[in-house]
């Protein structure tokens, strides 16, 4: 019964012209919307994603706003700087926030006047400062 009720809902979501996903394009109005435009925020996520992929610590820890609280083991800790965050990284960086990063497409990223959400909150990220620089606000590992 509730396979039915999920597949009537989902035709006739289809039939009423109502998008179940949303394009590139209805993100970058979105962010337009919230943060001025779109393409730092279009820009970083492709470098979040290059550094993620690499696993090039550096550049992860330069896409860090300083200082930034996060938990290791059962504590909740202020890294102070990029060396601190690269000697702690297999710890900030688990596997569950590598995962979210790889699977993150950018037409699916969650935005508010917060930031830009990754998966299901691993990772958020913010404008900062001047108009154009973005950066990592939050790891939820």
């Amino acid at each position: 019964m509730k396979k039915i009720m999920i597949t009537a809902f989902l035709s006739l979501m289809s039939f009423s012209g109502i998008a179940l996903t949303q394009s590139a394009a209805d993100t970058d109005k979105i962010f337009d919307q919230l943060f001025g435009e779109h393409k730092p925020y279009a820009d970083f996520f492709a470098k979040l994603q290059g550094a993620f992929a690499s696993d090039d610590q550096a550049m992860v820890a330069s896409l860090v706003d300083y200082p930034f609280q996060t938990r290791i083991g059962e504590k909740s800790v202020k890294i102070r700087d990029t060396a601190h965050f690269v000697a702690n990284y297999d710890e900030i960086v688990t596997t569950k926030v590598k995962n979210a990063v790889a699977k993150q497409d950018y037409a699916s990223l969650f935005a508010n006047w917060q930031g830009v959400m990754v998966g299901n909150g691993e990772l958020w990220f913010s404008g900062i400062g001047e108009k154009g620089n973005v950066k990592i606000i939050a790891i939820n590992n």
